[in-house]
């Protein structure tokens, strides 16, 4: 299948990029790495008139890491994050999650950003947003705003982004001293989407839990994150039944039946998945030198 006609355009800054959306308004698309919007534009599923493309816009590739957060601007690959060095260093989440998105192939074109913007639920970077008290940094013609994660995502595949407005970076914040992380998920064959999964932060502070939060992927329709300290705070992390967290994660999670898997199972493996990733968590704080906090 083939697109429908459309005027592309090839801004070389971020003025030049806001400038043509203000233009075009709901008649334009952003194209950054296009690994979700290509397919899109193939199916007939998006027709825009107009496809700004961001493939030549300097300064949108790059990754910053300062004492509070992993800034990762719009042009940045998924490979090229997942194997950025700081960032690794200062929030393995990123890693632990890039892992899991599609196949290595889509991750050395598909952006971070992009996939953000693209606000799937069944998406691993969402999740890791908001797991980490993200921000969205917005430009537009008029000026800049940003916007914090819980206020971005709408409803699947919905944001708060108007049309005149660009997503130029997101900012991952970094997770308090002693917090370790794990994403974990279950797919039919490797590469496709999960049928659930989830992502874990537990921060321990001499000895004890003192704050264990989680978020979800493919199991509730926009990034949530589901604090569940309560049954653990306080407890040594070797002494935690991470299973007490069950009653909270079945209340959370929403998941709908399609052809790949009943609500029930989803909501079961979102369930054992919610363990999983808790206990690795736990073990990850307790490693010395693996604490994730700003310096």
């Amino acid at each position: 299948m083939k697109p429908a006609p459309f005027v592309h355009h090839a801004p070389r800054t971020v003025d030049e990029a806001t400038g043509v959306l203000a233009d075009v308004g709901h008649d334009g698309k952003v194209l950054a790495g296009g690994q979700s919007l290509v397919p899109m534009l193939n199916m007939r599923l998006a027709t825009p008139a107009h496809l700004v493309d961001l493939g030549r816009v300097t300064g949108l590739d790059r990754v910053e890491v300062t004492a509070d957060h992993v800034r990762v601007g719009a042009m940045v690959r998924h490979t090229d994050l997942e194997r950025h060095e700081q960032a690794y260093a200062a929030l393995p989440l990123l890693r632990q999650a890039l892992r899991h998105v599609a196949h290595p192939v889509i991750r050395n074109r598909g952006t971070t950003v992009g996939s953000i913007a693209h606000a799937d639920a069944a998406g691993e970077m969402p999740s890791v947003l908001a797991l980490c008290d993200g921000v969205v940094e917005v430009a537009s013609a008029t000026g800049t705003r940003e916007i914090d994660w819980h206020d971005f995502f709408l409803g699947p595949l919905e944001t708060s982004l108007a049309p005149e407005e660009l997503a130029v970076a997101v900012r991952f914040g970094r997770l308090p001293t002693g917090t370790g992380t794990s994403f974990v998920e279950r797919a039919r064959r490797h590469g496709d989407y999960a049928l659930a999964g989830v992502g874990a932060a537990v921060t321990v502070v001499d000895g004890a839990v003192t704050r264990a939060r989680l978020t979800f992927v493919s199991v509730t329709d926009v990034p949530a994150v589901l604090d569940v300290t309560e049954p653990f705070a306080g407890v040594e992390p070797s002494s935690v039944d991470w299973s007490a967290a069950a009653d909270l994660v079945t209340a959370a999670v929403a998941p709908e039946s399609d052809i790949h898997a009943t609500a029930e199972y989803r909501r079961m493996l979102a369930v054992e998945l919610s363990r999983v990733a808790l206990v690795e968590a736990a073990a990850g704080s307790a490693v010395p030198g693996s604490g994730q906090g700003a310096a």
